[in-house]
């Protein structure tokens, strides 16, 4: 039997989300090489244009650190380990990068949804839920509830 720990690439944007759905594979007591991806949120252009590049990246690296270590204290359990990685675009291709340098290991995507904003996939296979009647349909049913309470 082989005792190398089972690797696991997790993508994270939000600890509180993350750790609710990684919860249930904590359950498992078996050793874990769990790499955890830092997807930093991005910067609008008017705060974006005032940084260097420098400070851009010195402000992701920080933020990253900061999610990493309020999930890594968590997962680490006996025998396992915890790696960071900060999130490079596109996903795919680093994730195709992460699988050659780290070995093959399942990919999570714990990124927690956001409202109107579409989640670039983190492998080839992951769907993409590209709906566009999103932010349409809210504003609809908005504009529903204020005609319901002016009656």
């Amino acid at each position: 039997m082989d005792n190398k720990p089972e690797t696991l690439i997790v993508y994270v944007d939000d600890a509180l989300y993350a750790r609710q759905q990684l919860a249930p594979l904590m359950q498992d007591a078996k050793a874990t090489r769990w790499v955890l991806v830092a997807c930093p949120p991005h910067m609008s252009r008017r705060v974006g244009k005032w940084l260097s590049h420098s400070a851009r990246v010195g402000w992701r690296k920080k933020w990253s650190a900061d999610l990493a270590e309020k999930i890594a204290g968590w997962l680490a359990q006996p025998g396992s380990t915890v790696e960071h990685r900060v999130a490079k675009e596109p996903l795919v291709e680093f994730t195709a990068e992460l699988q050659a340098n780290c070995g093959v290991g399942r990919v999570i995507d714990a990124r927690r949804p956001k409202f109107g904003v579409q989640l670039q996939p983190i492998t080839p296979q992951q769907p993409t839920e590209s709906t566009g009647w999103q932010l349409p349909a809210a504003v609809s049913g908005l504009g529903a509830a204020l005609i319901i309470a002016a009656e």
